[in-house]
């Protein structure tokens, strides 16, 4: 056997880094197109089951001979159980209405029958693929819908469309939040568990009338109401400085909850204003919007002084702190519970960009008086509701 022998020349230790380098990213690209590849036979799998009604046409066990004969015909074919077909099906009845136009080659089954006129037998149709008029924006959209579709893992969308049947506004959300995000598995079942659906982009903000129009969507899409800080474990008495201390101690989860971009800068960041020193709870750069967050929380209902005092910081980090690579420093007060109407009138009485959202901690625990233990029958029932809504979910 040869053996290597070593190469000190500086030009090859770069060559060969440059190699490997260039190697490895063209596994991941023929990863990502296999991936892209097998999505598209599902989706094609999926939309022959529902067009042409196999299982009507053929009789309720169609599918379990189908397996049988495609594995006879492609020995080496995968994912080809009973359940993985019916989630094909899903797969296409969940996103078909969101996606009205899948180009796909003349050659693939567009899954319609007719009489043959001259021999009586039924024949399959295939037409060609029309693109559905409309605008160029139009268009992107769909494209883009297109392209985080087939993106996303197959087992991704297996929890996605355990989690959000007939509901495929939100399993497409989930869809573009994994593409945008990176999510794991385990990431995106957290967040499908969380209702961040619900909750994404809904805190009462000012940022319409007090930022640029191309920055106030995107602001507002970063908010979350109300934001779930299950995971500091709080369940008896707390003050601030205990539920700051505890979100600071658990960051990751905090900034995974913050959402896309924010970066910790400091917790009771000092801030000379005048001949006083203030200490803003939590100051974060968001990375997407380019400008400072300032957040504050408050385990007390919101008061309407509260937005002087966020309204106060967020003009002294732009006078101390913004350059001008930045964009206008946005403020977030979190609270314990707010009255919608009072909020609005406040932030309408502020010139600083400023949102305002609650926050919820453990859900699991019954409602009680603060202090108290559930008992164990109110625990075991907790959790012999939350088990039979997983089940229910779960069923195909």
């Amino acid at each position: 056997m040869n053996k290597s022998i070593t190469i000190l020349d500086k030009n090859y230790k770069l060559w060969l880094k440059e190699l490997s380098s260039r190697y490895r990213r063209s596994q991941i690209k023929a990863a990502v197109k296999v991936n892209e590849e097998m999505l598209r036979f599902y989706w094609d799998l999926g939309r022959d089951i529902v067009e042409m009604k196999v299982e009507e046409r053929w009789g309720e066990r169609v599918i379990d001979n189908l397996i049988i004969d495609l594995k006879r015909e492609i020995p080496n074919v995968s994912g080809m159980s009973r359940r993985n077909v019916y989630y094909c099906k899903q797969f296409y009845v969940l996103y078909n209405q969101l996606v009205p136009f899948m180009p796909q080659p003349v050659a693939k089954i567009n899954n319609k029958f007719a009489e043959d006129p001259k021999t009586g037998d039924e024949q399959i149709i295939v037409p060609q693929a029309v693109a559905q008029s409309g605008n160029e924006t139009t268009q992107q959209v769909v494209e883009q819908i297109q392209k985080d579709l087939f993106s996303v893992p197959w087992g991704h969308h297996r929890f996605i469309i355990d989690k959000c049947k007939d509901m495929p506004k939100k399993a497409l959300f989930f869809v573009h939040q994994t593409v945008q995000n990176g999510w794991s598995r385990n990431m995106l079942l957290n967040f499908l568990d969380s209702d961040l659906y619900e909750r994404q982009g809904k805190a009462i903000t000012n940022f319409s009338h007090t930022l640029p129009d191309e920055t106030s969507d995107l602001a507002q899409e970063l908010t979350k109401d109300p934001y779930d800080f299950a995971f500091t474990g709080i369940t008896g008495r707390y003050n601030e400085r205990l539920l700051k201390d505890k979100m600071l101690s658990n960051i990751t989860q905090f900034l995974i909850e913050l959402g896309t971009g924010f970066a910790y800068v400091g917790k009771e960041y000092r801030l000379p204003i005048g001949k006083t020193e203030n200490f803003i709870d939590l100051l974060f750069y968001n990375l997407r919007l380019r400008c400072y967050v300032v957040i504050e929380v408050k385990t007390a209902n919101f008061d309407p002084r509260d937005i002087g005092q966020v309204g106060t910081y967020v003009v002294a980090v732009d006078h101390q702190l913004r350059t001008e690579h930045d964009n206008k420093t946005i403020g977030l007060l979190i609270c314990k519970e707010k009255d919608r109407i009072q909020a609005q009138y406040a932030l309408e009485s502020s010139s600083q960009p400023i949102g305002i959202s609650e926050y919820e901690l453990e859900k699991f625990y019954p409602e009680k008086v603060e202090g108290t233990i559930p008992t164990i029958e109110e625990i075991e029932a907790k959790l012999s509701e939350t088990l039979l809504k997983e089940d229910n979910d779960g069923n195909i």
